[in-house]
Parts: structure tokens; C-alpha cells; sequence
């Protein structure tokens, strides 16, 4: 198939562009570059051996976009494309909602009006809130806490009723647990800009000598050694999840969701404890206050994608860690860092 993919430069969306030209499809990207690079991308080229289209846009250029719609035939989107930092939404919500939510309305318009009808869009967990009702399924009653996860939540709101309205439409929603880890040949991996939102590539610069130490935000949890569990899932199972949706949505109409997590939770302390085995470095840590909306424990039923899509999580958390090592340490200053890359 031809494959667009929005956002396709950035964490998730570079290892699921691997993914898609391995499995065979055509790919063409659009991505604004504003939280991602393009080196990404030449290196899928180079390990994949395969050409991508790329195609340096914002998703609020409706000129753009719709240019190129008009320049390309594409059978189905796998859009990615978003701003992703919880705290920021909370500072900036106006940022968060034109981008994620009018974006995606530009998105959706230009590919109806090209008539291309299938759609794998990426949520998140953050949907859910803070709900401790463990493990979470997908017909657990959403209650999203921030901006950032009230723009997932009205994306599917959108998604639902368009969905609802033309019978046309093919839509996969998949809900993301803590992606992490990194391609097994640490060429392409996880580059946030400025200090990371999420434990785990902090924790690798902290290993990599890049920052002092991790703070653990509550240690009287009521878990097994007091901090927060979360479930993390390799970022290539991740990719391999988007194809099999891909493929599931081919030939069939509706809108479909899928939580996309390992189904077993880490605490902090064992992620630390992990990391610190992979990289054979020192993680010094430091326990702080709980941070407000941190639910205790979280983590995913993912028996839904299993039994519709024959996907599961097949990496655990020391294969996670030692391939996100191997990423950040080739690669200390991710990608624009690097001579010659």
C-alpha cells in the first residue's frame, strides 16, 4: 500500500516507517521537524535500504496538506503527528488544542475530500486519567487530566462521530502505554528536545553522564516498594501493532480501539534498577514529592489486540532497556550531535 504518515520523523512514527518498509508498502511523510529530525529518517533509508518521500509540512498548512493530496495517491494514513508534553499542555492548553485537535480536522478533511477513508491514528493511555481500575480496558470510562489527553479524547470524539456519519471510514484508534527502547541496531532511537517528559529516556541520560541524577516523584505508593508502576512497551512492538491494525482495517469499516502495552506494570525503582543492569553505569537517584494526577499504578489488559489483531508485546523490560542503551550511547546527543550522521 501507500503509506502517509504525519509525524513520521519523530520517535514512534521513524521506527514504524521501518516497519512499513519492510513490510513492503510505500511511504511518504509529512512532518513540521519541530519536535524530530530528519536524520531520522535518512537512517531508516540506510537500514532499510528503501526511499522515503518526505515532505517537510505543518498539519495546520491546510495549503500544504491539501497540495499534497493533490501530488500523491495514498491508501491510509497512520497519523502521528502531534504535540505530546503533559506539563507544557498545562501551561500552553491553546498550543495543544490548535495543533492536535484543528490538525487533525485538517488532516481528516483533506483525506476525505482525496477519498482515502483508512486511518490508524495514535492516542494514548493518558485518556483514561488517573483511573486505578487495573488493568485497563478499552471500555474503561475515559476522564483524560491534562490538555494534552483531552486532545486524544476529542480526537476519538471526532473519529467516533465521523466514523458514525459515513460508513466509508476505517479507523484504528490505538491507545499507547509507555513506549520505549530503541531499533536493535541503536541507529534510530528516542531524541526529546530539551529535558525529557518521561522517566525512561531520562534515566539514559543520566547513564550517559548527560544529567546528575533521576528524581522519583513519590515513594508512598501504595506498591510493592512505593513508587509509581507503569507498563512499558518496546517501541518495535509498538510498530509492529500499527501494521497489524493496518492490515486488520484493509477490509473493514468502523472505528476500532486497542490498548497497545505489555499487560504488566514496572515501578520506578525496577526501571532504574534495569537500566542500570543494561548500561553497567550508576543511576543515582533522588525521591521528591508525589506530582498531582500520578495515579499509583497503570497498566494495560492488551487481550483485545491479541484476540482481534494476533498482536502482543513479545520484547520485556531488559530488552527495552539494553536496546535504549545502545541508542543513547552511540548516540549521546541524539541525532543533530552527530558528525556525519
Amino acid at each position: 500500500m501507500k503509506i502517509l504518515v504525519t509525524g513520521g520523523a519523530g520517535f514512534i512514527g521513524s521506527h514504524t516507517v521501518l516497519t512499513l518498509l519492510e513490510e513492503g508498502h510505500e511511504v511518504t511523510v509529512i512532518d513540521n521537524l519541530i519536535n524530530s529530525a530528519v536524520d531520522s529518517l535518512e537512517r531508516v533509508e540506510g537500514l532499510t535500504g528503501k526511499k522515503i518521500n518526505f515532505c517537510e509540512g505543518d498539519l495546520l498548512d491546510y495549503g500544504r496538506l491539501r497540495a499534497l493530496f493533490d501530488q500523491e495517491e495514498f491508501d491510509s494514513v497512520v497519523h502521528f503527528a502531534g504535540l505530546k508534553a503533559v506539563g507544557e499542555s498545562a501551561e500552553e492548553p491553546l498550543r495543544y488544542y490548535r495543533n492536535n485537535v484543528v490538525g487533525t480536522l485538517n488532516l481528516l478533511e483533506c483525506m476525505a475530500d482525496a477519498g482515502v477513508y483508512s486511518l490508524v491514528f495514535s492516542s494514548s493511555a493518558t485518556v483514561y486519567g488517573a483511573s486505578e481500575n487495573v488493568p485497563l480496558i478499552e471500555g474503561t470510562p475515559l476522564g483524560a487530566i491534562n490538555p494534552y489527553g483531552r486532545t486524544k479524547q476529542q480526537i476519538e470524539d471526532i473519529l467516533t462521530d465521523l466514523s458514525a456519519a459515513d460508513p466509508r471510514w476505517r479507523v484504528a484508534v490505538l491507545r499507547y502505554f509507555n513506549p520505549v527502547g530503541a531499533h536493535e541496531s541503536g541507529r534510530i532511537g528516542e531524541d526529546p528536545k530539551g529535558t525529557p517528559n518521561n522517566l525512561l529516556p531520562y534515566v539514559a541520560q543520566v547513564a550517559a553522564g548527560r544529567r546528575d541524577k533521576v528524581t522519583v516523584f513519590g515513594s508512598d505508593y501504595n506498591t510493592e516498594d512505593g513508587t509509581g508502576v507503569r507498563d512499558y512497551i518496546h517501541v518495535m512492538d509498538l510498530a509492529a501493532g500499527h501494521i497489524a491494525a493496518l492490515n486488520f482495517i484493509a477490509n473493514k469499516n468502523g472505528i476500532f480501539r486497542w490498548n497497545l502495552g505489555t499487560g504488566r506494570g514496572s515501578s520506578v525503582l525496577e526501571v532504574v534498577s534495569a537500566f542500570q543492569k543494561a548500561s553497567g553505569r550508576p543511576i543515582p537517584y533522588e525521591v521528591g514529592p508525589r506530582r498531582s494526577g500520578d495515579a499509583a499504578v497503570s497498566y494495560a489488559d492488551p487481550s483485545a489486540a491479541l484476540v482481534d489483531l494476533g498482536w502482543r508485546a513479545r520484547r520485556d523490560l531488559s530488552q527495552m532497556c539494553s536496546d535504549h542503551w545502545a541508542w543513547q550511547e552511540a548516540n549521546p546527543f541524539g541525532y543533530t550531535h552527530q558528525a556525519g550522521s
